[in-house]
């Protein structure tokens, strides 16, 4: 059973009224392992967009301002910790920024009473499918957050280093604490080349020189997209992390650092992260068989027919919507944790070079425009 302490989440990201993404799924999975969940949608749309088809609007950084400002002039915003996610625009970023900054001056005399997890959503596979002044946003707001989740992309925008392998994966991860001062860092969704039977994920909780301590954890990979996988590891990484830092006595310290002495895989992220990966498998593992039994199902219904491709697309869609409720005791008790151990990663060889950032501090490094305005899915 989780034993994680008592804690009110803001949770800032998007919204659907169908299925499970954004704050639709990270809302649940916190709320599951007991924490109390506040949100501020930044999307509200009918379905995420890998039905192709949706109905909806984004939230303007007006109407992020008005709830928050609703929040505070009741005495509502006594959050311990903040899970932002999706941002449509750099305006939104920039007041999540804002409301992360107000929460750390308020807790400035408190040591670790507030703890930000950001997850700085903007593209994957080499595609930028937010604006791009949403990059430098992001960038600007790197030095206040606790606890950054960029997928392999995102840390390359983040970093300026091009990621191709381990090595230059830790070098990333180590512009991101030296240079932006990121206590501690969680690289998702990591895969070099062309094998794709496992993930990896690569995180680090920085000395107090902000020198990397990395860690690597790995999880089989499974044959089937889902939609919200990451906002899914967001919000167990936030429970299980509170949890995590409670056991080492951490929460009255800074950003829940641990002492310099602790090894890699001894972390408090390494710990946590162990037990994330151990639900989320079990938990798509389930989704995938329940899915090729509705696979199966439509097979048999359109045999002979012409069901046509937009029909078939939105049913398979549907079909690999994650279970979440079906599978609520594996996020609570994760099945298997000891198959997902951390180990720690050599950081030797790392080099020392730091990126190049253009006037508006951008770092430039050939990756490839994407769409704009699409709403995170993994």
């Amino acid at each position: 059973m989780a034993d994680i302490p008592e804690t009110h989440v803001l949770a800032i990201a998007s919204h659907v009224t169908y299925g499970y993404v954004g704050n639709t799924m990270a809302g649940f999975v916190m709320q599951c392992l007991g924490c109390e969940v506040s949100a501020i949608n930044t999307v509200n749309f009918s379905n995420h967009t890998g039905y192709r088809q949706f109905k909806g609007r984004k939230t303007s950084n007006e109407e992020v301002v008005e709830l928050y400002e609703g929040l505070r002039q009741s005495g509502l915003n006594d959050f311990d910790m903040m899970l932002s996610g999706y941002c449509p625009t750099a305006a939104v970023v920039a007041e999540v920024g804002k409301i992360a900054r107000e929460k750390k001056l308020m807790a400035a005399t408190r040591p670790g009473s507030f703890f930000w997890v950001l997850d700085p959503v903007m593209g994957d596979n080499g595609n930028i499918y937010v604006q791009e002044d949403t990059v430098p946003a992001y960038k600007g707001l790197l030095k206040d957050a606790d606890l950054i989740l960029p997928n392999q992309f995102e840390a390359e925008l983040l970093s300026g280093v091009k990621i191709t392998d381990e090595q230059t994966l830790a070098q990333a991860i180590q512009v991101l604490h030296q240079q932006h001062h990121i206590p501690h860092i969680i690289i998702t969704s990591v895969r070099f080349g062309d094998d794709t039977s496992d993930l990896a994920v690569i995180g680090s909780s920085a000395k107090s020189d902000m020198s990397p301590r990395l860690f690597k954890l790995s999880a089989p990979a499974l044959p089937v997209f889902f939609s919200g996988t990451g906002d899914m590891f967001a919000a167990l990484i936030v429970a299980r992390l509170r949890e995590a830092c409670s056991k080492a006595d951490l929460l009255g310290r800074p950003s829940w650092q641990s002492p310099d002495d602790v090894g890699p895989e001894e972390l408090p992220l390494a710990t946590a992260a162990g037990k994330v990966l151990a639900s989320m498998h079990a938990v798509l593992e389930k989704t995938m068989l329940a899915r090729e039994e509705v696979l199966r199902r439509i097979d048999d219904e359109v045999r002979g027919m012409d069901e046509g491709e937009k029909k078939r697309h939105l049913r398979l869609t549907k079909a690999a919507e994650v279970r979440v409720v079906k599978n609520v005791k594996d996020l609570i008790n994760p099945p298997e944790v000891e198959r997902f151990t951390a180990s720690a990663l050599d950081t030797e060889e790392v080099a020392q070079s730091e990126p190049q950032a253009d006037e508006l501090g951008v770092v430039k490094t050939g990756l490839g425009d994407g769409e704009d305005g699409a709403t995170h899915q993994t």
